[in-house]
C-alpha cells in the first residue's frame, strides 16, 4: 500500500518515532492512524525487551519541588550514553516521572523490591506498574518503553526519594 507522506509526517510529529518506522506502521495498518500507533507501541515494547540486558552507566538526577515548598521529589534515571542523557526527550521523561511520583507517591520502583507478604496491589505501590497520571491508559513502564523505542537505548529508573514536610 502506498502511504500519504502527510500521514507519515503527522504520525512522526505525534510519536517522535523515525519516519521509516512511521511509514512501515502506516503500511502495516493500511493507513489507519490508530492501528499504526498500536503497531508502534507493540514494536516499542519488543525493542525495549531486547535492550533490558544493556548496561546503563549514564543518566541524570531530576528534581521537582511543588509550589507550596512542602513536597519534593528526586529521581535517578539511567541510560546507556551521555548523548541520550543530555537530550530533551530523556530530560522530559525524567521530569514527567518526577511529577508522577509527586502525585501518586509510589513506595517502590519495581515489583521485585516489594517485600513478600505485602497485601497491597503492586500497581498501586510500584512506580513502573502505576498508570501514568497524565494518561491512565499507559503505565510508567509503557512510557519508558516508548522512549526506549525513540532513543534506541535502555532506560531504567534506578531510585527515587520523596521529601514531604
Amino acid at each position: 500500500m502506498v502511504v500519504n507522506i502527510d500521514l507519515v509526517k503527522q504520525l512522526r510529529e505525534e510519536t517522535g518515532i523515525s519516519l521509516a518506522d512511521c511509514k512501515k506502521a502506516l503500511e502495516e495498518s493500511e493507513g489507519q492512524m490508530d492501528k499504526a500507533k498500536e503497531y508502534l507501541e507493540k514494536r516499542g515494547q519488543a525493542v525495549a525487551a531486547k535492550k533490558t540486558d544493556r548496561v546503563v552507566n549514564n543518566g541524570l538526577i531530576e528534581t521537582y519541588v511543588h509550589s507550596s515548598g512542602r513536597l519534593g521529589v528526586m529521581v535517578e534515571i539511567n541510560c546507556e550514553t551521555d548523548f541520550v542523557a543530555r537530550g530533551e526527550d530523556f530530560k522530559s521523561l525524567a521530569h514527567e516521572i518526577c511529577l508522577h511520583i509527586a502525585a501518586m507517591r509510589p513506595l517502590y520502583v519495581r515489583g521485585e523490591e516489594v517485600p513478600e507478604g505485602t497485601a497491597e496491589d503492586k500497581s498501586e505501590i510500584c512506580l513502573v506498574d502505576q498508570p501514568w497520571v497524565k494518561d491512565n491508559t499507559k503505565t510508567i513502564q509503557v512510557l519508558i518503553n516508548e522512549r526506549i523505542a525513540k532513543t534506541g537505548e535502555n532506560i531504567v529508573v534506578k531510585r527515587f526519594v520523596i521529601y514531604e514536610f
